[in-house]
């Protein structure tokens, strides 16, 4: 009777660089697919919320002037970027966006879950397209949520 292969045993893949190389390659090119969407500066002091009554998944968690949307719980079906009359709401995978991956994945871990729309702020229309809203204005403190 013949050894198993070191490729296999017992049905499972072990530890050849060729099939661990593979493994890897696959993997990445998997994971290139995956991706969320995230909200972004254009949000603060604005905070319309038209894109969480269209969420399939109730992924967006409120801040006090700002919302966010949870990156593990996101399917990636964009229905709520065209919904954001700020146009806060982006793809991950657009460059210059890996900050707010971060900020969206932290603040959604400690916010509460919003899944009725509200009116939004009221200098919403004043404040849409100012630059640097973070650093001015972010709130780390709660919304009120569902």
């Amino acid at each position: 009777m013949r050894a198993a292969s070191p490729v296999r045993q017992a049905g499972r893949v072990t530890g050849s660089v060729v099939t661990d190389g593979l493994v890897r390659a696959r993997l990445m090119t998997f994971l290139e697919f995956l991706m969320t969407y995230v909200v972004t500066d254009n949000c603060i002091r604005c905070k319309y919320t038209d894109c969480v009554e269209v969420c399939p998944v109730d992924c967006f968690y409120e801040g006090e002037n700002f919302l966010v949307i949870h990156p593990d719980e996101c399917i990636d079906c964009g229905v709520c970027e065209p919904e954001c009359p700020a146009e806060a709401i982006k793809p991950d995978t657009e460059p210059g966006l890996d900050k707010w991956l971060q900020i969206n994945a932290e603040f959604a871990s400690v916010w509460p879950n919003i899944t009725v729309k509200r009116d939004a702020m009221p200098e919403a229309k004043e404040m849409d397209g100012e630059e640097g809203k973070y650093e001015k204005y972010f709130s780390p403190n709660p919304g009120q949520g569902d």
